[in-house]
């Protein structure tokens, strides 16, 4: 059992997510940084889609009622016990009692830190996932976002020692950092707008405006202005799809996005650059950057590698792992 002490601006129970229930009008939803939640999981032996806790910004404190494992990866947000910092990307002993505190972000990146448990978070299962779906109000714990004093349960461990002391190399992760240079592929409606118009956006900075959430990041910094009128039927729409509505400020569509939209689609940000996207927050900078189909099926085999290669302990990662265990 994990007792949420504190919740920070966000904190909820996510998984992969509900991709088969697009078709009936229901958001996928989902981690926002798939990458971090699946590699949490490896670590600790579960799945790669088992339910984990997803941390935005910091600011959460948990408490576990008996030893665990886990593991805490995606954002930089300050995960520390006892006034310790704790190793991230590796799987760690959690002894009965103890907290786990995030602080916040203390770099220049980091948005959303992924804390998984051996066992999964337990939740019951809607439409086929326990992620929380905060606008339909279900999944996850009672639909909403956790706050203090709420109780998880945590699954069974099968053999979930084994796992302990692994460590998942900084050279199999996303390419994480500040101002990150998101790959993105021409939308459908390149009639609405310039002919140069990747170009000229691959040419500035964008922010993530304060107004940004987990169905979308509205992004300031560009005005792209319609060259026609352009009265679209609603169409379906996947999160990474970059819509222009008539103000012409570009909406980024993430994990909670839904399934269609009428706004005409300039471009597609790919799909193993949408973690790095994942870990900004208000404020923060992005560099649009096109690129062609044959280098996006080259990242998404290169994803699926980084996240299927071995993981192994090394002596200096389990001491690290052990710890403060009790």
């Amino acid at each position: 059992m994990i007792t949420v002490l504190a919740a920070g601006p966000l904190l909820t129970v996510q998984d992969l997510g509900r991709p088969d229930a697009r078709r009936y009008g229901v958001p996928a939803g989902g981690a926002i940084d798939r990458f971090a939640l699946a590699a949490a999981n490896r670590l600790v032996g579960n799945p790669p889609g088992a339910a984990a806790l997803e941390i935005t910004a910091g600011g959460a404190e948990l408490a576990f009622a008996g030893a665990a494992i886990i593991a805490i990866t995606g954002g930089d947000l300050g995960a520390g016990r006892a006034g310790r910092p704790v190793p991230c990307w590796t799987a760690i002993h959690v002894g009965r009692g103890e907290h786990i505190v995030f602080a916040g972000r203390s770099g220049p990146w980091g948005a959303r830190a992924y804390l998984a448990v051996a066992g999964g978070i337990a939740v019951p299962p809607v439409l086929g996932s326990r992620a929380t779906d905060l606008a339909g109000g279900f999944g996850g714990l009672a639909g909403r976002a956790l706050r203090p004093g709420d109780h998880l349960p945590v699954g069974a461990v099968p053999g979930a020692t084994l796992s302990l002391g692994r460590h998942w190399p900084a050279a199999l992760r996303p390419a994480y950092g500040p101002t990150p240079c998101l790959r993105v592929l021409p939308g459908p409606h390149g009639a609405c707008f310039a002919p140069d118009v990747l170009a000229a956006l691959s040419a500035l900075t964008l922010q993530v405006s304060a107004t940004s959430n987990r169905m979308g990041y509205r992004l300031t910094g560009a005005q792209l202005a319609y060259t026609r009128p352009c009265s679209l039927a609603s169409l379906g729409v996947v999160p990474g799809v970059i819509q222009v509505p008539p103000d012409g400020a570009p909406i980024l569509l993430m994990a909670d996005a839904q399934t269609t939209g009428g706004y005409p689609v300039v471009a597609t940000v790919i799909g193993p650059d949408l973690p790095l996207a994942a870990q900004l927050l208000p404020g923060d900078s992005l560099r649009l950057v096109p690129t062609t189909l044959e280098v996006a099926l080259a990242a998404r085999r290169a994803e699926a590698l980084a996240l299927a290669h071995p993981l192994d302990a090394d002596e200096g990662d389990l001491l690290a792992a052990l710890a403060g265990g009790n």
